[in-house]
Formats: structure tokens, sequence, C-alpha cells
């Protein structure tokens, strides 16, 4: 039996009622407003670490930013699978009235990434640098500045990873504004900080001519530190959010790790894994392929300091995207779970089409600001910021089709369909970057190009062909859908 009051039962199906009776745009947009602005102010303060790290004036420093973006990709990777998995679970209980199961759902989901977060800080911090090689440095400056980096990233792993649970699981329920509070009071530290730990007094901080009066100078493992501090801020404020809210509380006693949970969140969360996890092994590959095929250890940390701005403002482009997309997953399993599929469609159509004119607009204005933009973030030499340049156009142009493909992904994640989601998730980087960016620079030298151009161009490519993919892969599911909803069967 539930341990939730009658009052606390009245509030949960006056939220279900409210998320399959509204109009979905009204919904979508007052979901999507605090969830776009959580994704850009974290977007934001990965930003600012290698702005302030790019004040340094040193490739070697920003590259190592770049290195350790595997490492953040993996502790996103089992987060996003434990938060979305139970997330996701705990919508379509909530469509159904079937609270005891949401309450045993979210607390397995996040005391189960608790515990892998314990296990990945210990081993990454007894083996720090054969795991920095492995994830791609290639000089000895960058691998240094690298394990330095790591060291506060590991320690802060578990909050990281139950941050990013509770983040999602106040979304799945309609909460997103707590959220966006957890989210937003940790960037917003994280920015104080990052120049107070990186720089020590009178260094330019690349604001204006603004010199510190007084700062820590520890460098890029400043940045490391000021993110750690923050994802533990930001952990406490979601703890205490979800427990003056309405949503489905984390306790301890109703951690219930059997066969049945974790098929939930494996059903749930594994195009998340799938997705984070292969953008785990891309920023790898990309590292290596650098290594590979770029001549000299001085245009190798240039190559790889563009790279890791690129990376940067793509994710801030993408977090637009990302933000909206995550308005319309509640409201998704909300209503797939009540069977209102006509609500489901109606949902998924309003956002493709405003996240199709949001990109096209952005795609035009990054295209046209590239070398400004890039120069903030994107490596200190010249040859850092030719790279850069050219390789944030080549990937505007493909910018626009990621609105069919994320929210396509979104849509298969949340009514469970998990092969072709979790194959969707692939797409983008397993299953056409990985292999592009390994062996596209093979075939331009062997053509008497330039490798480092098959590096460059990679990513626009990919996203090409993860389009191509997608296509197919969302046009089936929402004919079902059509179906299901004019009371059809197959």
């Amino acid at each position: 039996m539930s341990a939730v009051s009658p009052n606390m039962d009245g509030a949960k199906e006056e939220k279900r009622l409210r998320m399959t009776t509204q109009p979905v745009e009204k919904l979508i947009c007052r979901l999507a407003i605090p969830t776009i602005i959580s994704m850009l102010v974290t977007s934001f303060y990965n930003l600012a670490d290698t702005f302030f790290v790019r004040h340094l004036e040193q490739d070697s420093m920003v590259a190592a930013v770049g290195v350790v973006l595997p490492l953040m990709n993996i502790i996103q990777a089992i987060g996003f699978y434990h938060g979305h998995g139970s997330g996701n679970f705990i919508s379509r209980a909530f469509g159904r009235k079937d609270f005891d199961e949401a309450e045993k759902m979210a607390a397995t989901g996040f005391f189960a990434a608790i515990c892998l977060g314990l296990v990945l800080t210990t081993l990454g911090l007894l083996f720090r640098r054969p795991f920095a090689v492995l994830l791609g440095a290639k000089t000895e400056d960058t691998l240094r500045y690298t394990m330095d980096y790591m060291r506060y990233i590991l320690l802060a792993t578990p909050f990281m990873m139950g941050s990013i649970v509770m983040n999602n699981q106040l979304r799945m329920q309609g909460n997103a504004f707590f959220s966006m509070l957890g989210l937003a009071s940790g960037a917003v530290l994280n920015l104080f900080l990052d120049p107070i730990l990186i720089f020590k007094a009178g260094d330019a901080i690349g604001l204006g001519g603004l010199r510190m009066g007084f700062g820590a100078g520890m460098g890029v493992a400043g940045a490391a530190l000021a993110t750690g501090i923050s994802q533990t801020v930001s952990f406490v404020i979601l703890l205490i959010g979800l427990f003056r809210s309405d949503n489905v509380k984390i306790r301890f006693r109703n951690f219930t790790p059997t066969p049945h949970y974790f098929k939930g969140i494996f059903q749930g969360g594994l195009p998340s894994l799938a997705r984070q996890g292969m953008g785990s092994i891309a920023s790898a590959s990309l590292n290596h392929a650098i290594g590979l095929f770029v001549a000299g250890p001085v245009m190798i940390e240039a190559a790889q300091a563009a790279m890791t701005g690129v990376n940067r403002i793509m994710m801030l482009l993408y977090s637009t995207l990302i933000g909206f997309g995550q308005g319309f997953q509640p409201v998704c399993g909300f209503n797939y779970g009540a069977k209102r599929y006509d609500r489901v469609l109606k949902a998924f159509w309003f956002c493709l089409k405003v996240a199709v004119a949001v990109l096209l607009c952005l795609a035009v204005l990054g295209f046209l600001f590239a070398a400004p933009v890039t120069d903030l973030v994107a490596g200190s030499s010249e040859e850092a910021h030719r790279i850069a340049t050219f390789t944030l156009r080549a990937q505007l142009l493909a910018f626009p089709l990621a609105a069919w493909v994320v929210l396509c992904n979104m849509m298969l994640q949340n009514i469970g369909i998990t092969g072709k989601a979790t194959l969707l998730a692939l797409a983008r980087q397993g299953l056409t970057f990985i292999p592009l960016v390994l062996l596209l620079p093979a075939v331009f030298r062997l053509l008497g190009l330039e490798p480092l151009l098959g590096i460059e161009i990679a990513q626009a490519l990919a996203d090409v062909v993860a389009f191509a993919i997608a296509i197919p892969l969302g046009r089936s599911e929402l004919r079902k859908l059509e179906r299901a909803r004019d009371g059809q069967t197959e």
C-alpha cells in the first residue's frame, strides 16, 4: 500500500488531470521555459570554464578541458540512464494513478546512481593517469593538466549523478521550476568561483581588460574545483526542492533493487545511456584521431583546443532544443500512459514546428558570427582559431536537422519503444561520427588532401546521416500512434 497521505494522493491526481486535459501548447511552453533556462545556464557555465581557461593563454589547458569531456559524458550517461529511466517510469505511473510504484522507482533510480558514482570516483582516482591517456591526452602538458582537472571532477561524481537523477525525476513529474532552481543556483555559483579559483592576483581575466585583485591561482584545476563545488550545491538544492514540492519523495525505505524496477530503468534509460555513452567514446575518438592525423605537439594542442571550444558552443546551441524537448517529455509520458494518443501527436508536431524555426535562426546567426564567437573559447593560437571557425560553420549547416532527430528520440524513449530509441540515440555519434572521424582523415590523406579537413567536417556529415536514419524510425511510430488515435488496430 502507498505510504502517502490522502492529501498527497489528491495533489498527484490533480497534476495528472492537468497534464492530460490542459492544451498541450500551453503545457509544453510552461514546462519548457524553465527547462530551456536550466539547459542554457548549465551550458553557459560549461562554456565559462573554457572561456576563463582560454585566457590563461595555453592551448594545452583548453585541450585538457576537452580531454575530460568523455569523463563528463560517462557521468552524464549513468546519471541520465537512471534519471530518464526512472523519470519515464514515474510519469507513466502517474498517468495510470499508480503512485506506490512511482515512489519505489524514484528511490531505486536515485540510490543506484549514487552507488555507481562512488565506484567511478574510486576507480578513477586510483587509475587517473592511464584514464587520462585513454580519454585522449596526447602531449605531456595536456596530460598533466588533464589529471589536475580530473581529480576534482571525480570527487564530485556521486553528487553530479544524484543531481542529474533528481533533475530528470522532477521534470518528468511536471515540476520543471525546482529543476531550474537547482541547476541555475549551481551555475551562478560556478561563474562566481571560476575566476577566483583559476586566476591569481594581477591576472587578466578576459573581461574588458579586468584584472583579478585576488585569487587562488589554481589554473585549470581551479575550473574543475569550481564545477565540483557548484554541482554539490545543486545537489543539495534539488534535494530540498524535491521534498518541498508535490513530487514523489526519495526515501531509502522505498529503495527496491529488484529486476522489475531495474527493467523499468533499462527500458526508459537505455537510449540515454547509449547516447551519452557514445558521446564519451566519440569525444575520446576525436582526441585520438587528432593524435593520429595531426603532426606535432603544438598543432595537436591547437586542434584539441579548437574542438573543445566548438563542442562547448554547439552544446550551448543544442541546449535550447534539448530544453524545449524536455518540456515535451512529461506531456508525452503522462498522455501516453493515459492513452491520450491524440494529445501525444499534437504535442509532437507543435514542438517540431517551433524547434525547426528556432534552430534555423540560431544556425544563421552562428554562421555569421562564427569567428568572434570561437575566439572567446577555442584556444589562444591562430591555428586554433582558424580550425574552430571552419568547424563551427560546417556543423551549423546541418544543425536544423537535429530538431527531427532529437524530438523523435525523446518521443520513442517516453512511450517505451526502447529498441528504436536506442538505435536513434546511437545514430549521431556511435553509428556515424566515430567511424567518420577515424576514416575520413585517412581517406583525405590518400587523396592528397589535408587529413585535418576530414576531422573538421566529420560531425556535420554524421548529423546528415543521423537525420536520414531518424526519418523512417520516427515516421513508423507516428503512424502507429495515428492508428491508435483513430481507434484502428494492426
